[in-house]
Order: C-alpha cells, then structure tokens, then sequence
C-alpha cells in the first residue's frame, strides 16, 4: 500500500508507553482479532449520490465480541457500555512514546489510513447533506481506559460506541501476521476500515434500538444478528479498499492480502484452530467464506448502499 508522505489523519491520540488499568468491563477476549464494534442501521441500496446509502439506512441490531464461546464473557455488555467489572489498577504513568523507525512507520501508516476513510465518509455523508463526526483512532499498549470499560492488548482492536473511539494495540498486527496468518499492510489497513466501519454503524443510529431489543433476544438470536453487522462492517470496509485504490494507494496484491485476513478471521476458522471443530450458532462474526464475500463485494461495488447484510441470506 503506497502511503508514505501523505496526508495523516489528526483524530490520532497515541498513548502508547503509557499504563492503563487492568482488564475490566470489556471481558476477556482471549486475542481475538478484530470486529467488535456497534450495531447499525442498514443502507436500503440505491441511494442519493455516488455512494450512496447513508441517508435512508433502516434498522437492526447487535453484538460485540468475536469468540463467546472461549471467554464465557457475554460481548453485548460492550455495546451497552458495560461498566467495568474488575478494579482498575493505578498504575499509570506516562513515558516517552516509542520512537523506533519501524514504530514511527507504522503510526504514519495508521494515519494514513485514517484520514482516507475520513475522505471517504465524509463524501458519502456530504452527498446526504449531512457532516461526518470523525472518530479518534487510540493507539496504547498494554492497557487502555475507555468509555466501555479497562482493557487490555488481549481484547484486540475494538470500537467503543460510549466514546465513539476505535482502540488498537499496535501489537495486534504481529498477532495478525504471526497466529493468524495473514500478514501485510493492507490487512492491517482492513483491520482499521472495519472498526471504523462499525462508527459509521453506531452513528447512524441503531445501538439505542438494539439495546432496547436486545433484552427480549436469547444468546443465539443476538449472534446471528452480530453476524450480519459484522459482515457489514467487512463490506464498509471493502468499499474504503475501493476508495483507496481510486486514490492511487493500492498496489499489486493488496485486495489479496485483505481478502486472505477476511479468511483468517472467520469464525469457523478460528474455531477450528482453536478447537478442532466449529459450533455454528456460536459464530457472532461470519465463516471465512461469508467475510470474503461481503468484503468483496464492498471492494468491487464502492456503494455501502450495497452492504445490506439484513436482507435474506448472507
């Protein structure tokens, strides 16, 4: 992915080389990859504009969380901002930021693509007349204190809909390439746009509804309307891989290295490796074949109003 001396985004506050408290209202998540986030209204298709979509969303629901069933930790408590259930440590004092070459890269690469899907939002939401809220990108290690709760480097990337910020550990990336296997730079970018895509779902709306709903849901209902927001956050993500190659960013082998991270992460994979077997009305994420496609379809469409997860089947 080219994006060496480009604009970076502003909406980046770098905590790193600071503590934050120990684990607490947002569970164990066991390094689990990335796709917690909020619910979201869906685009009907069509839409007003080049994108498209945004200004007639509908409504439905859901979870957060990727693997339930190995932390015994309900995810939704997350999307109501769950307070946290452990005491935060008061270890916190700040150091010197990391100042590596290879970190000073990856904070470049991470504001890079921060501010293209700020680009890209803010045109889709300016063609509905309305103004894009830019999340801030919080970037700490170890430790971090949210709006939803303490967490920590085990809870990978996560978006917080009490603060509207998306928090990752940069070390998540290593875990992406190392134990799930899906290295590259535009993996790691797929890993941002997602999360950002789960703002875009909890800006428009349904969380208040879902959290509403959810109190009448059992465990399996809300897992299977998780996975249709999370297969549309894939496809939201797709369309900013879209938009990042008609700003001349993406190189040769690129979509493929998104495309293989969207298998990688699926649950039934992961399942499967971490078990030996899937639990189908476990999954809160989507199979491996289900995040490729709806990735792929974002990425070929460029229209979110293409992302509809919640019509028929997925």
């Amino acid at each position: 992915m080219k994006f060496r001396g480009r604009q970076q985004s502003s909406n980046i506050d770098d905590r790193r080389g600071r503590t934050g408290g120990r684990m607490g209202g947002l569970g164990g998540l066991g390094g689990s990859p990335f796709g917690r986030g909020g619910g979201i209204r869906l685009p009907t298709g069509g839409g007003r504009g080049g994108r498209g979509g945004i200004g007639s969303l509908l409504g439905i629901v859901v979870v957060l969380g990727i693997i339930w069933f190995v932390t015994g930790t309900n995810p939704i408590d997350i999307l109501s901002g769950g307070s946290a259930t452990g005491p935060s440590s008061s270890a916190s004092s700040s150091s010197q930021l990391p100042t590596t070459g290879e970190e000073a890269e990856l904070r470049e690469f991470v504001g890079v693509v921060v501010k293209e899907t700020e680009d890209l939002w803010s045109d889709v939401f300016a063609q509905q007349n309305e103004d894009y809220p830019e999340p801030t990108v919080v970037l700490f290690s170890q430790a971090v204190s949210t709006g939803c709760g303490e967490a920590d480097s085990s809870t990978g990337p996560f978006y917080c809909p009490n603060d509207q910020q998306v928090y990752i550990d940069l070390s998540f990336y290593d875990q992406l390439r190392d134990q799930f296997g899906a290295p590259g730079d535009f993996a790691q970018a797929y890993v941002l746009a997602h999360e950002v895509g789960h703002h875009i779902q909890n800006i428009t709306g349904i969380l208040p509804e879902f959290n509403q709903r959810r109190r009448s849901m059992s465990a399996e209902e809300a897992n299977a309307y998780s996975v249709r927001v999370e297969l549309q956050a894939d496809c939201y993500a797709g369309v900013w891989a879209n938009y990042a190659g008609q700003q001349n960013l993406v190189e040769q082998g690129d979509f493929e290295e998104a495309l293989n991270a969207a298998d990688q992460i699926g649950d039934d994979t992961l399942q499967k490796r971490m078990q030996g077997f899937a639990v189908p009305k476990t999954f809160n994420h989507g199979t491996s074949a289900q995040r490729k496609t709806w990735f792929e379809r974002g990425y070929q469409s460029g229209n979110p109003g293409d992302c509809d997860t919640f019509s028929g089947n997925v």
